[in-house]
């Protein structure tokens, strides 16, 4: 019998923390993060962190656990993740995994295989240098070129990623969205509740326009600076969305105006590559976030289809 796993997935600003908070409270669940930023220490505001008032009580789980110069893969995820999952239900209650980053919750759902077989690190350390010697944009067409579908749902700008996709079809011959095709196939490792949340688009674009003023008032700026003082700003979690544009701006690229900008338009692109990758790598129920008045309701509506899902 497979364990019972619920996911709330979908665009970043749409309301999933709220959400997931209320319908942990009304089915005894525990939530699990699939953030792939929110991990790390220190790192509260530019990630939209949860506030440990809004919890309610709630624990959370892969939340301040990494230092930002700590290594996170999606197999480190994968590992933590079913770590939570166990003590979860051995308290008799629910997970309920929560996040933006489909790559780690199809990971978790799926038991996608990581396995080194089809890793190169010399090939990884020569893509990564045409990265700094003849720039993203380069190396990103690469991968237009070899894996049109999977550059799709990817930013040039996560070169990790990037790098990711082409030393596995070098190595291999397959394209990396034909192997996530594939795992998607398997069968759920989990007794599966899945929900995708989204809302009218400008209405999504608004909240976000309206999260990145509030970061800016609650001093992203001075978080940032905090960080290069302790931290490489060549980590991969130093170029995080809501790091890398004020970096931008505290080495004198930009101004702070263009900077917020920057922010609010390449968090409304990475809006929208979240929706693409959900709707053409995840199954699920959507559910209309514009439906409801309240979190609650949301809620509500997810823990009565939870049965009918499972």
């Amino acid at each position: 019998m497979k364990p019972p796993l619920i996911t709330i997935a979908g665009p970043t600003a749409c309301g999933k923390t709220s959400v997931s908070v209320e319908l942990a409270k009304i089915i005894n669940g525990e939530i699990i993060s699939a953030d792939s930023m929110q991990v790390y220490k220190y790192m509260d505001i530019g990630t939209a962190k949860i506030k440990e008032s809004e919890k309610q009580g709630i624990k959370h789980y892969l939340i301040d656990v990494l230092k930002p110069d700590d290594e996170f893969s999606v197999a480190v995820f994968q590992k933590m993740a079913k770590e939570a999952i166990s003590e979860i239900l051995e308290k008799g209650k629910l997970p309920i995994l929560v996040g933006g980053t489909g790559f780690y919750v199809n990971a978790l759902v799926y038991d996608n295989d990581f396995t080194p077989g089809d890793k190169n690190e010399a090939l990884r350390s020569e893509l990564e240098q045409i990265a700094k010697e003849k720039g993203k944009d380069y190396l990103y067409n690469m991968l237009e070129e070899i894996d049109s579908d999977y550059a799709k749902t990817v930013h040039k700008n996560n070169v990790k990623r990037v790098v990711r996709a082409i030393e596995y079809y070098k190595v291999t011959g397959e394209k990396f969205s034909v192997y996530n095709a594939r795992e998607r196939l398997r069968e759920p490792a989990y007794d599966l509740s899945s929900f995708i949340l989204n809302m009218d688009r400008e209405r999504l674009y608004s909240r976000i326009e309206q999260r990145v003023d509030l970061m800016m008032e609650e001093g992203l700026l001075d978080e940032v600076k905090w960080l290069m003082e302790r931290y490489d700003e060549n980590l991969v979690s130093m170029k995080g969305l809501g790091y890398k544009e004020i970096i931008g701006y505290l080495k004198g690229e930009y101004s702070l105006e263009e900077a917020v900008t920057i922010l609010k338009n390449s968090t409304r692109g990475f809006a929208r590559r979240q929706l693409t990758w959900f709707r053409n790598q995840s199954d699920g129920i959507w559910v209309d976030m514009d439906s409801f008045k309240e979190p609650i309701d949301a809620a509500k509506f997810i823990a009565s289809n939870i049965t009918k899902e499972s």
